[in-house]
């Protein structure tokens, strides 16, 4: 089976050739370093288990879950995300996977189980691109400065970790290029040297920037489809509007190393 991978504009790779719950070392490999430059990964037509989604997820490190989140049953370090049974629409929007603590997931990864007859896209932003076409000078000025990225929406235990703060413009240390850093506006209390004024008119206008339409690939979804993405280049959300019928995914979440 050859492997071969198809470049996305404006992010993202859709990869064919390879079984996910079956990686060589070479082929994992291979995934982190399209995954550094390109964001996301596509792999369709995998039709896998639970059992053969950790494989895969452990393939790249160690999983991590999301403390308040819903457990898939018998898998308790993977989280159930679905729309079956509820009288609204899940809400989302443009965010990173749980970067309130000291060393978020590196990378994150959805299994289809239902997919709708309708809707229910995930969205993912190019944030290296985000970064290289600001204007130089606003790149300057952002250049050293931290976010502080707090928890909300869950309920945790006293003595989990629920602020962090992270570089705005972060290095990828595979790529070498440099993201921005974000999460949705409620995530993103203060920026370094700036009045919470300035910060939240500089988040929002860093968000407006990096959600633009060019910058933004839409992933329809089709059965057996697994897709993965790099918490560091890239932000999410799904679009849970004009969804007809269940939507539902298992999502899994690997450290990165330290």
């Amino acid at each position: 089976m050859v492997i071969d991978h198809t470049a996305l504009n404006p992010v993202g790779a859709r990869v064919t050739g390879i079984r996910v719950e079956a990686l060589t070392d070479a082929q994992t490999d291979l995934l982190r370093n399209l995954l550094a430059h390109h964001g996301v990964i596509i792999l369709p037509d995998q039709h896998i288990d639970d059992d053969q989604f950790r494989l895969f997820l452990r393939s790249f490190g160690e999983t991590v879950f999301t403390e308040g989140e819903t457990p898939v049953p018998g898998h308790p370090d993977l989280n159930v995300i679905s729309n079956v049974g509820r009288t609204t629409p899940p809400r989302s929007q443009f965010h990173v996977d749980t970067s309130y603590v000291r060393h978020p997931p590196a990378y994150t990864a959805l299994r289809a189980v239902d997919v709708p007859e309708q809707g229910g896209q995930t969205l993912f932003s190019n944030q290296f691109r985000a970064f290289e076409t600001l204007p130089a000078d606003v790149r300057e000025n952002l250049q050293d400065r931290t976010v502080t990225h707090v928890m909300t929406g869950l309920d945790l235990d006293e003595d989990a970790e629920t602020s962090a703060e992270h570089p705005l413009c972060r290095v990828h240390p595979v790529s070498k290029r440099t993201a921005l850093y974000l999460s949705t506006p409620q995530r993103c209390a203060a920026v370094s040297g700036l009045s919470p004024e300035e910060a939240e008119y500089t988040v929002a206008s860093l968000l407006e920037h990096s959600t633009r339409e060019d910058n933004v690939l839409r992933h329809n979804w089709s059965p057996g489809d697994v897709v993965m993405w790099d918490n560091r280049a890239v932000m999410h959300r799904a679009d849970h509007s004009g969804v007809v019928g269940d939507r539902v995914m298992h999502r899994g979440m690997v450290a990165e190393a330290v």
